[in-house]
């Protein structure tokens, strides 16, 4: 059961939450002991499994219908076991940010009730935002929430709005640009999502321009920063002129994102040296 919960948690995605976690400390420690504080370390762990065993959890339980359309289920994801163990554990996870919360300052909870709302509304009804295209989407936002809440923690402010909206707009093209290899299975089981219904060139297309914003964006803030996130559009246009397939490339991203957001970190740790 603990080896299937950590499959159905998806062990090479678990920066996609946790990652945000360290680069919002990264920002917005201002000495080391708040950099290495218990606050961060409580939501690197919370945001390290338990909330990818809810957010996956959430998905796949509702999911059963459509997932026997997608080959990656029993392969390199698992295949949703209905039952209860598995579903108590699902729940369990979400409720644990409850704690967590509760010894966090207040202003970051909204930052964390939005990941809660999000995680949850994405796959379950009555909203289930992956059936609905663009807001499938936009509500993959929700991967940049943790690092608010970390950034809020530790500064006691908010992050500049534009780091806050480039970091938006890369979850938004980061998702869609996942959702690509499901075009077809999508499609056989009636899912509608913004790459079904842009298709995969238009999808594609999609994803760079909102990469591109991306770029812009945290470009606003720093120079450097907008030369990280411009490796994104550049590796997109690399892919489409060598006839690399999606289903072959997704596979890279999450080395890609890691990478990228190592360097932020270590961007965001240099003034701890530099002052």
């Amino acid at each position: 059961m603990l080896r299937y919960l950590v499959v159905l948690s998806r062990p090479r995605f678990w920066l996609y939450l946790a990652g945000p976690v360290l680069v919002g400390a990264a920002y917005g420690a201002s000495t080391l002991d708040a950099l290495l504080s218990p606050t961060v370390g409580l939501l690197v762990g919370y945001f390290l499994l338990p909330a990818n065993v809810y957010l996956y959890g959430v998905n796949d339980i509702f999911d059963r219908d459509t997932d026997q359309y997608n080959p990656k289920k029993g392969g390199r994801e698992a295949r949703y076991r209905d039952q209860w163990p598995v579903t108590v554990a699902v729940l369990g996870s979400g409720l644990l940010l409850v704690p967590v919360a509760a010894t966090l300052p207040r202003a970051s909870w909204p930052a964390l009730a939005g990941w809660a709302l999000l995680a949850t509304a994405y796959s379950a009804p009555p909203l289930r935002f992956k059936a609905r295209p663009l807001f499938d989407s936009l509500s993959n936002g929700l991967y940049i929430l943790p690092g608010l809440a970390t950034f809020t923690a530790l500064a006691g402010s908010q992050p500049p709005l534009a780091a806050v909206f480039g970091g938006w707009l890369w979850a938004m093209a980061m998702h869609t640009f996942s959702a690509i290899p499901d075009i077809e299975p999508d499609r056989a089981a009636d899912l509608r999502t913004t790459a079904t219904w842009l298709g995969e060139r238009g999808a594609v297309r999609y994803c760079g321009l909102l990469w591109t914003g991306a770029a812009l964006s945290f470009g606003l803030l720093d120079w450097r920063l907008g030369a990280v996130l411009a490796v994104y559009p550049i590796l997109l246009w690399g892919i489409r002129r060598a006839g690399i397939s999606i289903d072959r490339a997704y596979w890279w991203y999450p080395a890609v994102n890691t990478l990228v957001g190592g360097l932020l970190t270590v961007g965001g740790l240099s003034s701890f040296v530099y002052g």
